[in-house]
């Protein structure tokens, strides 16, 4: 398969070890970044389970061509370390992955210095938090969102002060219809969207259906229709989970294999971001004058 072109040359360094105090593996991210620009703008990108910082190139190479500095922190879920679902430690990797976005955002101006020097071309003032899957469970609660306890009572919030924007791709819908198995396993997905301020763009697939919850694509979307505006919603009516291989469109778990997809999940994201950071309009306003005249592969919706 040919490569996807690039809008300019980037540069990836890793691994950068980052202080995580009382993690029981080391925490490592990889940078990826533009080779030339100044005030460029940042991502922090949380990954879907089993994967790493090694994953969702045909993502952040593009992120990084559209001019943003993307950090990737490998979770302690990532398969190459094991930890599988009876490990004691599985049970609060979700939070766990939380502190590793905190630990990632309170250490920023080290990683970047690691990062040959890259601090000096960083705008610190526009800062996303963008994931997809258990990735997006864990960027939407730096949002603002929180988990719902069995009784249904919120839990502590996790927001941090230095992100102002973000985009959830394919994010875990509300809880109360998991099946037997995420229920047993995944509690934690029971995601209270309503304090979720921070403006989104969330990414849903229109023939996404989770083995998670008895609910259909929509339950895909609910991080769109139950937090408050300002959000945006990208549907991709011929979507599945990996939205054409996000993390790689020859990975195994690709079931609907189409990198002309996956440079739309791309180029939606860094246009929103671009917008809700009042850097540049116009790719964002171009997707919505497309939408409007579309064919109804995708469409976007706003409040």
């Amino acid at each position: 398969m040919p490569s996807h072109p690039l809008a300019r040359p980037v540069v990836a360094v890793k691994p950068i070890a980052v202080p995580a105090p009382g993690r029981s593996l080391g925490l490592q991210v990889k940078v990826t970044a533009p080779l030339s620009g100044q005030d460029l703008p940042v991502i922090v990108f949380s990954h879907g389970n089993a994967w790493s910082l090694d994953g969702y190139g045909p993502l952040v190479d593009r992120w990084a061509a559209a001019g943003f500095v993307v950090v990737q922190p490998t979770h302690l879920d990532s398969r190459r370390n094991g930890i599988g679902w009876e490990d004691p430690r599985f049970p609060t990797i979700w939070r766990v992955r939380i502190a590793d976005l905190h630990a990632v955002l309170d250490g920023l101006g080290d990683i970047l210095r690691q990062a040959g020097g890259l601090e000096a071309r960083v705008d610190r003032e526009r800062v996303a938090v963008v994931g997809h899957s258990w990735g997006a469970q864990s960027a939407g609660a730096i949002l603002g969102a929180r988990v719902l306890d069995a009784d249904g009572i919120p839990g502590e919030g996790f927001s941090h002060p230095a992100v102002s924007a973000g985009a959830l791709i394919a994010a875990t819908g509300t809880g109360d219809t998991l099946t037997p198995f995420a229920a047993e396993h995944l509690p934690f997905m029971r995601p209270d969207y309503s304090t979720m301020t921070t403006p989104a763009l969330v990414v849903a697939g229109g023939k996404d259906q989770s083995q998670l919850s008895t609910r259909g694509p929509e339950w895909f979307t609910d991080a769109y229709h139950l937090s408050p505006s300002p959000k945006a919603l990208l549907t991709i009516a011929e979507g599945e989970h990996t939205l054409g291989g996000l993390a790689g469109e020859m990975a195994a778990e690709t079931t609907d294999e189409d990198p002309a997809r996956v440079a739309l999940v791309a180029g939606a994201v860094s246009a929103y971001l671009l917008d809700a950071f009042t850097l540049d309009a116009t790719a964002w306003a171009a997707l919505g004058e497309a939408d409007a005249s579309g064919d109804g592969a995708w469409t976007i919706a706003r409040k």
